[in-house]
């Protein structure tokens, strides 16, 4: 029986070779304040398509420099950020892997001098600094930094784009009732939490046209934070909307101690894709080549999301075709390697 990992996925007009996505990962090695990327990105991002990923997530790049994270992460607010991210994209289309891009902002967890913002005026932990209620201008302003940074994507010729809205980052601040106490039309119903997304979904789609993922943290590790069924329903919302696959990974919204077992996170992904009637990707310590076949084989998720396996090995799809006895196109200069 053909291994379905290394089955073609077609998502919108966009075909991957595989089943095989490496995760977003933020790197901190960006130019300091520019956002800039540099050779260390093009070593890393390329060494994975050369090991035949088929879907090359970028770590998240900032729509603004107000949503800086941390020293080091890659920007995408202003076009000068636009050459080298192109030359990621023309890098990795050279090794037949496809890459997409994340685009966010950090909310309450930025880390950049003046003041940072989120739904509410609620600290992540005792330790951290009290960010400030948005205006309703400044929600406007932030949804068109998603556009213009949705436009950027598109010219440096990303093949998919994923807004980050997981993590406790700020889309995930407005979705979880943990961090949105708003009494305006962005905060209390989960329709109004979700209506922060909902803008920027739709200012996206205006200026993208290709495949469209949003990662979401389907559990927040609270009792009062969202539920399963809560992500359904938002799941349902962004799917009218035309996105095109969930990302579902977990956590980062409060401070939570997690039980993390190999595959814990694939119940979100198979749960939200039977409900929601949506494609999804599932994440979570995936290793194994025989765990990630059996995800897909019995429809847990549409893809396999992998994140420190591919930074311990990169050509982590040349052991999973070993192992699952599936044929693998291989560059011509490791042919000799590939026959041994």
């Amino acid at each position: 029986m053909a291994a379905k990992l290394f089955e073609p996925y077609t998502i919108k007009d966009l075909v991957l070779k595989n089943r095989i996505v490496m995760s977003p990962m933020c790197m901190y090695s960006a130019e300091p304040e520019t956002g800039l990327v540099n050779n260390w990105h093009l070593t890393h991002y390329t060494s994975r398509a050369v090991g035949q990923v088929g879907l090359i997530i970028v770590e998240v790049c900032e729509v603004s420099r107000q949503g800086l994270g941390s020293p080091g992460e890659l920007g995408i607010w202003d076009d000068a950020h636009i050459p080298g991210l192109a030359k990621l994209v023309e890098l990795c289309h050279e090794h037949g892997s496809k890459i997409g891009v994340q685009i966010g902002h950090s909310g309450r967890k930025a880390y950049v001098d003046g003041p940072i913002i989120a739904p509410s005026p609620i600290p992540f932990d005792e330790k951290s600094r009290i960010p400030q209620e948005m205006t309703r201008e400044q929600i406007g302003e932030t949804v068109e930094a998603f556009r213009k940074a949705a436009v950027r994507a598109r010219k440096a010729g990303f093949d998919v784009l994923e807004l980050h809205a997981a993590h406790g980052y700020l889309i995930n601040e407005f979705l979880s009732p943990l961090t949105n106490h708003r009494t305006d039309e962005y905060g209390g119903s989960r329709e109004n939490r979700y209506r922060f997304l909902r803008e920027i979904i739709d200012a996206v789609t205006e200026v993208w046209e290709g495949p469209l993922f949003v990662r979401i943290s389907a559990n927040e590790f609270h009792p009062e934070g969202t539920t399963l069924d809560d992500h359904v329903y938002y799941a349902l919302r962004m799917k009218e909307q035309g996105v095109d696959l969930i990302d579902c990974s977990a956590g980062g919204v409060v401070p939570a101690k997690v039980d993390a077992y190999p595959g814990y996170e694939v119940p979100y992904a198979e749960y939200i894709r039977r409900e929601a009637g949506i494609p999804t990707g599932a994440v979570g310590l995936i290793t194994s080549p025989l765990h990630a076949e059996e995800i897909v084989r019995n429809g847990r998720a549409d893809l396999v999301f992998l994140g420190r396996e591919l930074l311990r090995d990169p050509y982590w799809p040349y052991r999973a075709a070993r192992e699952l006895k599936a044929e693998l196109e291989v560059p011509a200069p490791y042919r000799r390697g590939w026959l041994v």
